[in-house]
């Protein structure tokens, strides 16, 4: 009985059990944050390209997979703009190597990558007569995954702009570095300074 209560507890992610780009499981894969563990999703058919169906519903991004979010957050630069095909490909090639170095489930790490990048509060300006003050709010677990998926795709497209870096590199150095929590990765630095920001307006 405690065993099968582990086995529940250690695999909490929403629309587990198929597999991504047809070579990972994501049955294996797990969450160390029970907030954002609800709204991460890792179901897939074929190609992860919904056509944006979900785009005019209430919290409909919910029920796309992480990895087309995350592929379409590599679209946002001029560089890389509406070449889906091209960025699918690298993120799939760059979980390969992935992979290969690490001799785990690469699909791991981006989740890993995912949580260490999220921050857990930001700040807002509230109001008072003619006096604007910063304050410290807490993030909702839907927004924190929004935002840790924006600055992955933006630190992993930046990566190859002046520099003879592929956007596979970069993906596999930005989500190498944010899955250890290193300070280098653009995701996990603009957390850090969010955080800092927020701590000093509380």
């Amino acid at each position: 009985m405690s065993e099968e209560n582990q086995s529940t507890q250690a695999a909490p992610i929403a629309g587990i059990g198929t597999m991504v780009f047809g070579k990972w499981d994501a049955a294996d894969v797990t969450c160390s944050d029970p907030g954002l563990a609800p709204y991460i999703n890792l179901t897939t058919i074929g190609t992860p390209h919904s056509g944006g169906r979900h785009a005019n519903s209430w919290f409909g991004k919910a029920k796309l997979s992480v990895v087309e979010r995350f592929i379409n957050n590599l679209m946002r630069s001029g560089q890389f703009s509406g070449k889906k095909q091209h960025c699918a490909k690298a993120f799939e090639s760059a979980l390969d190597a992935i992979s290969e170095r690490k001799d785990e489930n690469p699909l791991q790490v981006f989740i890993d990558a995912i949580i260490e990048s999220a921050p857990c509060e930001e700040t807002t300006r509230i109001k008072m007569g003619a006096v604007s003050a910063p304050k410290a709010v807490d993030s909702s677990p839907s927004r924190r995954l929004d935002v840790a998926l924006r600055n992955l795709g933006i630190g992993c497209a930046s990566a190859t702009a002046k520099s003879k870096k592929t956007l596979t590199e970069g993906i596999i150095s930005e989500l190498t570095k944010a899955a250890s929590g290193d300070v280098g990765s653009f995701a996990v630095g603009k957390r850090e300074e969010v955080e800092r920001i927020a701590s000093s307006a509380r």
